[in-house]
């Protein structure tokens, strides 16, 4: 495109108010503009006329200028703008369809983010899990809620979380308080740790979390694990893994299958025991709900009918009811 076919911008006159006097002051003359003539300030005026076309080189002498009918630059310009204005509308109508495989690409999953898959049914969601760990784990992690799991259970897992620490997994559980209390789960955590395996137990409500090599998270939908969510959209993995399991890692215990009972989680689970006693919860139902046996629960109510020097379970209620009074004053 020459200087000359340059549009103008919508709004704007053709010719500067200076360019217009110098052309009309050498039309008025003898239509001839010496190149080397001094205008001073108009320098920019004739430039204009030269870049528009208004003033052009004259064939007989190339040192003047000599002026060019508007009449005839007027018809010339008007079709170029024109073609101009009909190639940009042109261009501006097919832009979308130009640019959809572009969009399409820009709008794709892996910009959007990944997938989240519901799976329903225990066997199908276990299948599921067992096929993600089978491909090759670097790091899994795992968020137990409940009591502790059944023997058995327990039993066929462990030769099967052997395996894969072996292979180089690095594996991190966290189990809830009253695990400590059971015994199958302390020979499984105990040998498992000492393979590798990171255990560490709380004692606050949490929800169930699985989460394998940061890539796929996997959490319940409904409460008895019939339905469950397999997610693989990276910021989802990375919010649980940082903002769920992390945080609930830095306050759970440590954890490698010994007897003994750090006293801080003895006095979180005693006073739950309080508490569900106050509200007139029954044994069996405390023991449920803490994952403990009844047969533990007695011991821990034993023991603070010590600690309160009572000789009965109505003279513990009434000691632990008073102090709840007294505290509530």
């Amino acid at each position: 495109m020459s200087e000359r076919e340059q549009p103008i911008a919508a709004g704007l006159t053709v010719l500067s108010a200076g360019a217009r006097e110098l052309y009309l002051a050498v039309v008025r003359g003898d239509s001839h503009l010496p190149l080397g003539s001094n205008l001073g300030q108009n320098d920019s005026a004739r430039d204009e006329l030269v870049r528009i076309g208004l003033l052009v080189p004259d064939t007989d002498d190339p040192d003047v200028f000599i002026a060019a009918d508007p009449t005839q630059l007027s018809a010339s310009l008007s079709n170029s703008w024109q073609r101009q204005a009909l190639d940009l509308l042109s261009r501006a109508v097919s832009l979308p369809s130009e640019l959809q495989e572009l969009a399409q690409e820009f709008h794709s999953p892996k910009q959007l983010g990944g997938s989240i898959e519901y799976v329903r049914g225990k066997a199908l969601i276990h299948q599921r899990v067992q096929q993600d760990r089978a491909s090759g784990l670097e790091e899994a992690l795992a968020l137990q809620p409940g009591g502790p799991r059944p023997a058995d259970v327990l039993s066929v897992m462990i030769e099967q979380d052997l395996d894969t620490l072996r292979s180089g997994t690095k594996m991190r559980t966290i189990y809830h308080a009253s695990t400590r209390y059971h015994q199958p789960t302390r020979d499984y955590v105990a040998t498992l740790a000492r393979a590798g395996g990171q255990y560490r137990t709380l004692d606050e409500p949490y929800t169930r979390l699985i989460v394998m090599d940061r890539r796929v998270a996997v959490i319940p939908i409904a409460d008895d694990m019939s339905l469950a969510a397999f997610i693989y959209d990276p910021a989802v993995v990375n919010y649980l893994v940082e903002e769920v399991f992390e945080r609930c890692w830095s306050r759970a215990l440590e954890f490698e299958g010994d007897r003994t009972v750090p006293q801080q989680v003895v006095s979180r689970l005693r006073r739950t025991i309080i508490e569900q006693m106050l509200e007139g919860t029954n044994h069996r139902v405390i023991a449920r709900r803490l994952g403990i046996s009844e047969r533990t629960l007695a011991r821990h109510i034993a023991e603070m009918r010590d600690d309160y020097k009572v000789d009965s379970l109505f003279q513990l209620g009434y000691v632990l009811g008073r102090q709840a009074q007294e505290h509530a004053d």
